[in-house]
């Protein structure tokens, strides 16, 4: 007999709280979360405004810190790092993909893939780096700069840019919100290239049941709990959830 391994988690927070303010105005953003972000998955993380699924991902990323509980990279404890520590894990071991592009407007392309890398004194695999431009189709556009380029390639460039270190996890935020629905399809569809074919691993927030539907799975939060995840989504299924908790607030 058998006995099935639970998946590796690239991250994940166990009783994870998060509470902004004190006294009468405190807002309890996260309460008591337990979600851990198998490696080699697409997982999306979704819920009504106010639900705490931004907070979630900036707390598991180290972006923000917890009020009590902790919050892991792999094995790292990322509340038992010092600012310095905690840096450098989010420069060598994370990725981020953000709704703006923030791309420096004076690099070409090629130079915004690999500024972290440049900025951290590393190469980088080149071999690695050659096949991601491959991947998000900008080999022909590699000596242009972002204002010579439209938003969906811009956001291609943020794709390849996170993915240059080859990180343990990209964290996506709203990654298609300034895109419209074609640029935007094309962009979830790197990201999920890259999790298929690369063996990436990418944690993402949106509020587009669309979006939410190239994932492998999608977390429901609401009140900053986690009520509901639903496996091998379709935007159909997702828009339907979403629909219930409408109805039951």
């Amino acid at each position: 007999m058998t006995t099935a391994t639970a998946p590796r988690a690239a991250a994940r927070v166990v009783d994870a709280v998060k509470v902004y303010g004190g006294g009468d105005t405190a807002v309890r953003a996260l309460d008591a979360v337990d979600v851990s972000f198998p490696a080699g998955r697409f997982t999306a993380i979704m819920g009504p405004s106010g639900s705490g699924k931004s907070t979630l991902m900036h707390c598991a990323a180290g972006l923000d810190t917890l009020t009590s509980g902790a919050a892991y990279i792999g094995d790292t404890e990322l509340g038992a790092l010092d600012d310095r520590r905690l840096t450098l894990l989010r420069r060598d071991r994370v990725g981020f993909v953000f709704q703006a592009f923030n791309l420096v407007p004076t690099l070409t392309v090629a130079e915004n893939i690999t500024l972290p890398l440049d900025l951290a004194g590393r190469h980088g695999d080149r071999e690695w780096i050659d096949a991601l431009i491959d991947v998000v189709g900008l080999r022909d556009r590699l000596h242009h700069r972002p204002s010579e380029l439209s938003g969906g390639q811009q956001q291609r460039v943020a794709v390849a840019r996170a993915f240059a270190g080859r990180p343990d996890v990209v964290f996506a935020d709203e990654p298609t919100g300034n895109l419209d629905s074609r640029s935007g399809a094309e962009v979830l569809g790197l990201l999920g290239s890259a999790v298929r074919e690369m063996d990436r691993t990418v944690v993402m927030v949106t509020h587009d049941p669309v979006a939410a539907g190239h994932a492998d799975e999608v977390l429901f939060l609401a009140d900053g709990r986690l009520v509901d995840r639903m496996e091998a989504p379709t935007a159909d299924r997702v828009l339907d959830r979403l629909k219930a908790f409408e109805v039951r607030t």
